[in-house]
């Protein structure tokens, strides 16, 4: 029998386990961090005489995901006099019911992040409060930490303020029925029956749109990487199926840049040390710059995010059904994010592929260590109390949450291997037509195109670089190790 069409989860499940655990990632929270998610009764409330304000009142909506349950932020809207827009993101208070030391915080420093696999979420915070306590589920008060910001009708940012409020988000929302509804090709989902919903969703669009034309402008990269998720029957794998970024993706992409900018905006101004996201310049621009050379296209000697943007656009333009498999050779030659300490007296590295000076990461404090790090350091502020982490613990910090996210990202990547893997054992031989996606001294990697699934190339590497497109056939897979081979075929 097909060992895709049995047993194909419980395969999987047992394959991420074992990754974390290589990967020197823990899988499962220890007893002393259980024992304080058990202990907590109830959602925080704000201590009497805390400068909390109460937004409770206003139009909040959340959208994520069909199956999240864990709702880091929500957001809300009121269109201003002179044409712009107020908008506000309400993003949830982990640090209120999450001590620093404590065994929860513990374990989250330690991963930093949640591990998303096709069979398994290991989460960084226990599922009592990522998904109830500390979650900005529908028709629930909360406390949070509130961006209030001011958009311009061309897209600037503008005015910005951090404060704790207390929130009720009114409308639990998914992405494909409001990307749907956005797009003319469906009705309002049932959540969005009222129409005063309607036109906050509509406002916080044109808002979102408006930042994101403005920050193509100044050289935000527009990428459309393949990305695919397993698709189960019970416990047999049946597919990989294609993601694609949808417009309300893209809306609640926009609104937490300007949040996480306006975090960092506001701990420069009060002479906090922060935690930044950062993307340095291209590693292989030459690369990029021979891809485009291929087409006919011409990119400066030095790195050039105005004209890299121009060219994408271009290529979308003149070759659609290819421009992923372009998006891709560029995200490889463009390299890694990482977290970098930022002093306040110093210019910060920005983030080239956003094009953006001043980003941190704030947004998710349920899924992401680094954005209760800024929390932490945003409420003391705003406490008038020490910074919790100063520069030098931030610089440690920044490493560690590097390393620690690659490596989150490679147990994601093995356990979409395996899952590959399954679905290709009984196709060796097969010849398929591929994409180089990676080419250096360690080996060379191809990604085919139907189904969407990436191995080694093992024999006749020799010539091929990012963005070679090459026929290849399945020799060998392994689905334990996640590996699949290909040869070239010429």
């Amino acid at each position: 029998m097909h060992p895709a069409s049995h047993g194909g989860r419980q395969i999987l499940r047992h394959i991420a386990r074992i990754a974390m655990i290589e990967r020197g990632l823990q899988p499962e929270f220890p007893p002393a961090a259980m024992r304080q998610a058990a202990a907590l009764g109830a959602p925080a409330r704000p201590a009497a005489g805390a400068a909390v304000r109460d937004l409770r009142e206003l139009p909040w909506v959340s959208i994520d995901n069909d199956d999240s349950r864990d709702l880091d932020q929500i957001s809300a809207g009121e269109p201003l006099a002179d044409g712009s827009t107020r908008i506000w993101v309400a993003i949830a208070d982990v640090d209120a019911l999450v001590g620093a030391d404590t065994p929860i915080d513990t374990h989250a420093r330690h991963n930093t992040t949640s591990v998303y696999t096709s069979a398994r979420i290991f989460p960084m915070l226990p599922e009592r409060l990522s998904t109830d306590l500390t979650s900005l589920n529908e028709r629930q008060e909360r406390l949070a930490l509130v961006a209030d910001m001011t958009i311009a009708a061309d897209g600037r940012v503008g005015h910005s303020d951090l404060y704790r409020a207390l929130v009720r988000n009114q409308a639990k929302l998914a992405y494909p029925s409001v990307a749907a509804w956005l797009e003319g090709e469906a009705g309002p989902p049932a959540a969005l029956a009222d129409a005063p919903l309607q036109r906050q969703v509509r406002l916080q669009d044109a808002a979102a749109r408006a930042m994101r034309a403005r920050r193509h402008e100044h050289g935000a990269l527009t990428l459309e990487t393949l990305k695919t998720h397993a698709v189960f029957d019970g416990d047999a794998l049946r597919d990989l199926e294609r993601d694609r970024k949808d417009r309300a993706q893209e809306l609640i992409e926009d609104l937490m840049i300007a949040a996480n900018g306006a975090v960092a905006h506001f701990l420069d101004r009060h002479g906090v040390a922060s935690l930044r996201r950062v993307l340095r310049t291209p590693r292989r621009w030459d690369r990029i710059v021979a891809l485009a050379e291929e087409v006919a296209e011409h990119l400066p000697a030095e790195p050039d995010a105005l004209a890299l943007n121009a060219f994408l656009a271009r290529r979308r333009e003149a070759d659609p059904e290819r421009f992923a498999d372009l998006s891709l050779a560029v995200v490889k030659s463009l390299g890694r994010g990482e977290y970098l300490a930022q002093a306040p007296d110093h210019n910060a590295t920005g983030h080239f592929g956003l094009a953006v000076s001043n980003y941190t990461h704030s947004s998710a404090p349920n899924r992401r260590f680094p954005d209760l790090i800024s929390q932490r350091l945003v409420k003391a502020v705003l406490a008038g109390a020490t910074a919790p982490y100063p520069y030098e613990v931030l610089t440690g910090l920044a490493q560690h949450c590097t390393e620690q996210e690659d490596k989150a990202a490679k147990v994601e990547r093995r356990v979409a291997k395996s899952a590959a893997a399954l679905l290709l054992a009984d196709r060796i031989g097969e010849p398929f037509e591929a994409l180089v996606t990676g080419a250096a001294a360690k080996g060379t990697w191809v990604r085919i195109l139907r189904p969407a699934i990436e191995g080694r190339l093992v024999r006749g590497f020799e010539g091929a670089d990012i963005g070679h497109r090459l026929r290849v056939r399945l020799v060998r897979v392994d689905v334990e190790r996640g590996f699949i081979d290909f040869e070239r075929v010429h």
